[in-house]
């Protein structure tokens, strides 16, 4: 009967424990879940996502445009006097050239890291999501190293993705000025930097731009940071119904100015208009 007494005790006491046990394993679940949502909530929250996302669109829209520092050097005429002079009339024309393929091509891959990088977030979202939807308390506890895991991963691509998003500096491959032609110009080779900069993208604004029978007069936005004799190129297609015997038509004007008249249009019919900038010898890249 003793035995038996002990045996009902032992067992009592171990689903006591066991209880106890599932408790905390309850709790912690409870706390850890807490965590990741946290995380889904701020750093990878739909609303940041979706601000990241429009940037990057926007970043593709823009211009981007290679900086040079600095921009005036000291040189010498015959007479030995010293004087200020423009750093582009010392730069090599095919160095330069050169020089605005590597900026493209880092444009390039700047913004393919950029997309990739939104694209990874996102999955990653997706994939903490179901892991905090997870009710079985065992089966998260035992997942928690992959998603801590996962979480710093996500945290590091995020701060990637962050310093990505403003142009850097640029790696000099061709040198710009040769030292022949410093020594021509009476100067000393300085130290040149080289960077990316970019502008937005330019944007008719609709209320100050109307057609009329066979002419239309535009207006788009510009950077206020621009100077006043930007170069732009103003696209006119004319849009056909896609017939086999229906010619299309495009034309290119440029316009010194944010504002144009365009004339001899078709009456009745429909024209797209694409603005862009004018390259001014330091555009790289424009989609």
């Amino acid at each position: 009967m003793s035995a038996i007494q002990n045996e009902f005790e032992a067992s009592l006491e171990s689903a006591a424990h066991m209880e106890e046990d599932q408790d905390e394993a309850s709790e912690l679940h409870l706390e850890r879940r807490s965590l990741v949502l946290q995380f889904l909530h701020s750093t990878l929250s739909l609303q940041h996502l979706q601000h990241l996302r429009d940037k990057l669109e926007l970043l593709k829209k823009s211009s981007f445009y290679l900086e040079i520092e600095p921009k005036q050097v000291v040189v010498r005429d015959q007479n030995q006097e010293t004087y200020h002079t423009d750093i582009f009339q010392l730069i090599n024309p095919i160095q330069l050239l050169k020089m605005k393929k590597v900026g493209k091509s880092q444009t390039q891959i700047q913004l393919s890291l950029l997309a990739e990088l939104l694209e990874e977030l996102q999955r990653g979202r997706e994939e903490l999501s179901s892991y905090a939807e997870t009710r079985d308390t065992p089966t998260f506890l035992s997942q928690w190293d992959l998603i801590m895991q996962r979480m710093s991963q996500l945290s590091e691509f995020l701060e990637e993705l962050l310093s990505l998003q403003t142009p850097g500096q640029l790696h000099m491959k061709h040198p710009l000025l040769l030292p022949f032609e410093a020594q021509r110009w009476g100067a000393a080779l300085p130290a040149i930097g080289l960077s990316l900069s970019t502008k937005p993208p330019l944007l008719f604004d609709r209320e100050k731009s109307f057609a009329g029978q066979d002419w239309a007069k535009l207006q788009w936005s510009a950077d206020k940071r621009e100077p006043l004799a930007e170069q732009y190129e103003l696209h006119v297609t004319l849009l056909t119904s896609g017939g086999p015997g229906e010619p299309g038509y495009r034309r290119l004007q440029l316009v010194p100015s944010s504002t144009c008249l365009v004339r001899g249009l078709q009456p009745g019919r429909g024209y797209e208009f694409t603005v862009r900038r004018s390259d001014a010898g330091t555009l790289v890249f424009q989609s």
